[in-house]
């Protein structure tokens, strides 16, 4: 399988390079996720969006093709209609240019976006335009190797202020969940 990082646009590298995906697909094989759904990832974005308030949550995993969500929350119809009056679901599925967590990765940090279309770099993402995502706030995924997994996150449809507290929620939520994948491998469980 061959890898082709994603290529600048002008001046900006819109999709930021990965160069882990390759080691991280592996590593997710082995812990048997990051290609099939599963109700406990499900419940735990359920919650996110519960304690959050958010319309959107997810427990994200990617690999060199891409993202999947594992958990997902979203609204039985999507909140945001296009110009055609089309309203966009997301899937389980999207492409690596799509939304914010491809740069949580990257980065190994928690990404804090109360309106994304104030940052150039993230306002001409296709999943403002196809989704209508206007605020976001994840965190990493990064296991006991110091790999970065995935990531969770929150996503609405409206710009909001996430606040310190968002911040600190989203990461000690991230911190709960791969204690929880670990504590599984430990015991020679299948993930979740």
């Amino acid at each position: 399988m061959r890898y082709d990082p994603p290529r600048p646009a002008g001046r900006l590298l819109l999709t930021p390079e990965d160069t882990e995906a390759p080691a991280r697909a592996r590593r997710l094989r082995r812990l048997g996720l990051g290609d099939r759904t599963d109700p406990a990832l499900d419940a735990f974005a359920d919650r996110l969006a519960e304690a959050t308030g958010a319309p959107y949550a997810m427990v994200n995993f990617l690999d060199e093709q891409g993202q999947f969500f594992a958990g997902l929350r979203r609204p039985a119809a999507g909140p945001h209609r296009k110009a055609d009056g089309t309203s966009p679901q997301v899937g389980r599925n999207l492409p690596r240019d799509h939304g914010f967590c491809p740069h949580v990765v990257a980065r190994g940090k928690a990404l804090v976006l109360e309106d994304v279309l104030d940052y150039p770099r993230f306002a001409g993402n296709p999943a403002v335009d196809e989704f209508g995502f206007r605020s976001y706030l994840g965190a990493p995924l990064i296991d006991s190797t110091g790999m970065v997994l995935g990531t969770v996150c929150v996503v609405d449809v409206a710009p909001r202020s996430w606040g310190k507290a968002g911040l600190e929620a989203i990461k000690a939520s991230a911190a709960e969940l791969v204690a929880r994948l670990e504590r599984r491998e430990a015991d020679g469980l299948p993930a979740l």
